[in-house]
């Protein structure tokens, strides 16, 4: 069989404006949109924006090791639980918030997921750091195990083969993801502002997609403000070499890295690449098409290791990605899947719903790892990446935003560096992230909407402060923790861990929502059950029909 790479990407930029008249245009844009929606109805209408938290977090045994023991089942199934389930490892749990109005709505809600979970979990702390705790090497991970069904099989062989295909300590990194979704009112409004003749479902999907182009060229900002794993235990790393620096005889560190997770440290080192893998965020039917590719695409490494060996699944399949949700990404468009629909088909069908960014760090100094104010300046920045105009991607502009992320990741507090942007030369990183944040000011307006405590102003205030002073990034702010305790990062994270769980546990649930979390649990036992008793056909049938969906 002949193995090929591919490009989907296929627009071009063919512009003639300058850069510094280019520039003008695309923020004059933004302007004139910001205006309209300033003088009309639209503004109220984004009080009905919906967000959504995501919070990873590892069980660590008292040893400072990760949690050999299973998924508690107190806390119910990790299948078919809204709320409480497993990432990658039986040992990595992950909290879901259902969509809510308010960052404070979905910040009570994700501190009463702590509260429930520590009852459950004995002596056990949840890691305070996207980094994980010490690694016993690659078999010291235990793989997440969702039942007897075989959509709970499917996902356990999945993680068998990103063991095979990556290695199992990479995937314990945790972080936080935040979805958000403006609601259909709004868009109904926003299309007749804009004069837009197409149907209200793909308007709003590729607006969605422009906001994704933009969070691509912007996000790097994110990593400088929010990156917060500037330090690894060396126990991760696994005897490879590194270009940090050595702390001490455990500890790796960047003098100027914000966030080691999103860089090439961490889990942003794919295959994918390699091979070819270019998936295009140019509309949504590319997007599909394109990641749908590296779905069916065989990969030579992955034939090697093989599909079913002496009778036992090693992975799904050995194409370039076994599911569409192996590719890594910093947001993905989302459109929830109806039962075991494959989620680029949930968005062929539907368009997009909301998105989900994915490369927010936990703030270890944080007990729910974020806050606030963090999300609100999330939210308008987020507003920016829609609101401004965003031009279709080519491969040079891809390029670049690699290389930004690369740069603010490992080298974001060195005063010094300098960013690239589509046809200029490199620009200085804090010069550009000024800009972006003047650029914020009119949205904060419009998310304060007159209200005098001025909340979203005051988070874009304190993202300013940090900008000026790269000391008060979480980054340093962790180094700075680990001088002043004298401890390494593993000590100094067990630390903060211990404290965050006394944070919790000095604030026991009340009975009505210690019920509401105990019912969820029972409800999700019963669900899982019910799946495994339905199951009418063979493993090797199931996974069949799932790929045949088209």
């Amino acid at each position: 069989m002949e193995y090929s790479a591919f490009w989907w990407c296929s627009a071009q930029n063919s512009g003639v404006l300058s850069p510094i008249d280019e520039i003008a245009t695309l923020y004059s844009i933004l302007d004139q949109r910001l205006t309209r929606l300033l003088a009309s109805d639209a503004r109220s209408l984004l009080e009905g924006r919906l967000l959504g938290l995501e919070r990873e977090a590892l069980r660590v045994a008292p040893d400072g090791y990760i949690s050999q023991v299973a998924h508690p089942r107190v806390l119910g199934s990790a299948l078919t639980h809204p709320y409480i389930t497993t990432d990658y490892s039986e040992a990595l749990l992950e909290f879901i918030t259902p969509p809510l109005p308010t960052a404070l709505e979905a910040l009570r809600f994700l501190d009463e997921v702590h509260r429930f979970v520590y009852r459950h979990i004995g002596d056990e702390l949840l890691w305070a750091a996207s980094m994980p705790c010490i690694v016993a090497g690659e078999e010291s991970i235990p793989i997440a195990d969702y039942g007897r069904s075989n959509l709970g099989l499917m996902k356990h062989v999945y993680r068998r083969g990103l063991a095979w295909r990556y290695g199992r300590i990479m995937q314990v990194i945790a972080g936080i993801h935040f979805n958000f979704s403006l609601p259909d009112e709004f868009w109904t409004a926003f299309q007749q502002q804009e004069g837009d003749r197409r149907s209200p479902r793909d308007f709003r999907s590729e607006s969605y997609f422009g906001l994704i182009r933009n969070l691509q060229r912007f996000g790097w900002l994110i990593l400088y403000l929010f990156g917060a794993s500037p330090a690894v235990c060396k126990s991760f790393l696994d005897g490879k070499s590194t270009p940090l620096l050595d702390y001490d005889d455990h500890t790796c560190y960047g003098p100027y890295a914000t966030s080691l997770r999103m860089s090439n440290i961490g889990y942003t080192n794919r295959t994918e690449k390699k091979s070819g893998v270019n998936v295009c965020y140019n509309s949504l039917d590319e997007y599909i098409a394109s990641l749908g590719q590296a779905t069916v695409t065989p990969w030579p490494p992955y034939h090697n290791i093989g599909v079913k060996v002496d009778g036992e699944y090693r992975q799904l399949n050995a194409n370039i990605l076994q599911i569409e949700n192996e590719y890594y990404t910093s947001m993905r468009p989302k459109q929830p899947p109806q039962g075991n629909e494959k989620p680029a088909l949930a968005l062929k069908r539907r368009g997009v719903r909301y998105v989900e960014l994915r490369s927010v760090d936990i703030n270890p100094l944080d007990p729910l790892g974020v806050n606030p104010t963090q999300l609100r300046f999330l939210e308008a920045f987020l507003l920016f990446c829609l609101l401004n105009e965003s031009p279709l991607l080519d491969a040079d502009e891809r390029r670049m935003i690699d290389d930004n992320q690369m740069a603010t990741a490992l080298n974001g507090r060195d005063p010094d560096l300098h960013l690239y942007r589509r046809r200029e030369p490199a620009v200085p990183m804090r010069d550009w992230a000024a800009e972006i944040l003047s650029l914020l000011q009119p949205i904060c307006e419009l998310l304060d909407n007159g209200e005098p405590s001025r909340l979203y102003a005051a988070a874009l205030t304190e993202q300013q402060e940090v900008l000026s002073d790269p000391e008060r990034t979480p980054a340093a702010r962790m180094m700075a923790e680990m001088r002043a305790s004298g401890e390494n990062f593993f000590r100094c994270t067990r630390q903060l861990s211990e404290r965050h769980r006394r944070f919790f546990e000095e604030r026991p649930l009340d009975q009505s929502r210690l019920s509401f979390f105990n019912e969820a649990a029972e409800q999700s036992l019963r669900a899982q059950q019910t799946l495994e008793a339905a199951d009418d056909k063979p493993f090797d049938e199931f996974l069949a029909d799932y790929f045949a969906q088209s």
